[in-house]
């Protein structure tokens, strides 16, 4: 593979957004590819954005995915993509969780928080899936799993084996929280394949 596939993940300090990136970092270097990433987590703890990008390919120089070239955007609060509209092109695919964390700004009265986020990128790139992640992750008993299932949910379009991510978790997870996570990680791989 001589492309480089480009990933914006994106969401909200607590979501898992970074913890995501690193599986996706770790198969793609049990692959035999090269990785690169960058991300942004400023006010994380406190609930502000958070963002990374992935890059993998036979070679890759820079973690900065350029704008307009981003393959895959993985949106883990519902809203957050559109941040990113200037890293979509026609052939991006879009995984938006249906998780929506309502700003303070807009509670305060603020602007109103967007009502359809599909429809406002649908006219970029026609391939804009929704994933119900967090209720997902409850129907597992356990919210926090929900960046696993979004996470699951992309897994089959991306050139790797599914024993490969499998094989990542339980690395790379502590014990405690692996069994959970393949069952989330399963179960959004599920949903992702009929995508």
């Amino acid at each position: 593979m001589s492309e480089i596939t480009n990933i914006v993940m994106c969401g909200v300090g607590g979501q898992g957004v970074l913890l995501a990136s690193e599986l996706i970092i770790e198969v793609a270097r049990v692959n035999g590819f090269e990785v690169r990433k960058s991300e942004v987590h400023g006010m994380a703890q406190r609930g502000g954005a958070v963002f990374s990008h992935v890059r993998f390919g036979e070679s890759v120089f820079s973690p900065l995915i350029p704008e307009g070239e981003a393959d895959y955007v993985l949106s883990f609060e519902y809203m957050e993509a559109l941040r990113y509209k200037n890293m979509i092109n026609k052939n991006s695919k879009i995984y938006l969780n249906s998780h929506k964390l309502v700003p303070t700004t807009v509670m305060m009265g603020g602007p109103a928080y967007p009502a359809n986020i599909e429809a406002e990128l649908t006219p970029m790139t026609e391939s804009v899936y929704t994933v119900p992640a967090l209720d997902i992750a409850k129907e597992l008993g356990n919210s926090r799993a929900e960046n696993v299932v979004l996470l699951g949910s992309v897994a089959p379009k991306l050139p790797f084996e599914k024993d490969s991510w499998i094989e990542v978790m339980k690395l790379n997870l502590k014990p405690k929280i692996v069994e959970l996570n393949l069952v989330a990680f399963e179960k959004g791989y599920s949903f992702g394949t009929d995508l």
